[in-house]
């Protein structure tokens, strides 16, 4: 008799540990992801580092050839005067 009543409060109780266990595991797991979600803000990829090069050479590129515009543009003033 007692094995007929421990099966279904054995099932029972699964069923009401299995939302503990989750939530357990998502505790447990919590800090690894705070810490690698913090690593990865506070460190720069190797595609990172490269595309920030790359947009830091295009715009000192941009700046030369706005600079240059400028020059030419006052030579040819000086030489019309």
């Amino acid at each position: 008799m007692k094995k007929a009543l421990a099966l279904p409060a054995l099932a029972v109780c699964a069923l009401a540990l299995s939302g503990c266990v989750r939530t357990v595991g998502t505790i447990v797991t919590a800090p690894v992801k705070a810490a690698s979600w913090t690593v990865d803000k506070a460190t720069t990829s190797q595609s990172e580092a490269d595309r920030n090069a790359g947009r830091k050479m295009r715009k000192d590129e941009e700046k030369r050839a706005r600079e240059e515009r400028k020059r030419q543009k006052e030579a040819a003033r000086n030489q019309d005067s």
